[in-house]
């Protein structure tokens, strides 16, 4: 989709409480205040990049919170315009990035230098004999749907790549914001399927009056 030698420095920023990107995932997003609207038509004139970071307190209503650290950089992949004026786009996830400094303001949005050097490997496709571990998953995520009253495919998600698999839970279950960062800064997939598995083993023990609690 993108090579190492287009990734760009400075990257607009789209903080967004509870919703995560990853790599190679597809995120939809209505996009209508006015200076996110800039952003993209900015990002439509130019390589289509921009970057998802999450306020790093949930409940902050500054107009410009504090974010974390770790976003994912990603590109618009498809885009309509409304009649009353709103984008809908969809981004595609392309690689994780931190944070090195916020630019001085110079647009109605927010810019950040990104460093992507720890996280080049996401720019390669997990090999499709990286597995997760799929015995475990299974119960505990059944579990974990049943107690917030939500439906799965099954059939969908034992055929699944792990990857597709992992992501796709990952940025649609109904974590908190600090659990979707633990997911986006988890090393690789393998990594981020256990730091699931955990979560939702942590909420259903804590539901049951278990030792352990989920992350804060």
């Amino acid at each position: 989709m993108i090579g190492l030698d287009e990734l760009p420095r400075i990257v607009p920023i789209f903080p967004l409480t509870g919703v995560l990107l990853l790599p190679r995932a597809r995120l939809p997003l209505n996009i209508f205040e006015p200076r996110y609207l800039a952003m993209v038509r900015d990002a439509l004139a130019g390589p289509r990049l921009i970057g998802m970071v999450q306020p790093l307190e949930p409940n902050d209503a500054a107009a410009e919170p504090e974010v974390f650290p770790i976003g994912c950089l990603g590109k618009i992949t498809s885009f309509s315009e409304t009649d009353d004026g709103r984008f809908l786009i969809t981004l595609t996830g392309i690689l994780r990035f931190r944070i090195e400094e916020e630019m001085t303001r110079i647009t109605p949005y927010r810019q950040v230098a990104a460093d992507y050097a720890p996280y080049l490997e996401d720019l390669t496709p997990p090999s499709d004999a990286e597995e997760v571990n799929r015995r475990r998953l299974a119960p505990a995520l059944k579990s974990y749907l049943e107690l917030h009253g939500l439906a799965a495919d099954w059939q969908a998600i034992e055929k699944a790549p792990a990857e597709t698999l992992v992501n796709a839970l990952a940025m649609i279950c109904p974590f908190s914001p600090a659990e979707k960062q633990a997911l986006l800064e988890a090393g690789d997939i393998a990594a981020r399927a256990e730091t699931m598995i955990t979560l939702l083993e942590m909420a259903l023990a804590a539901r049951t009056g278990g030792p352990e609690t989920p992350l804060q």
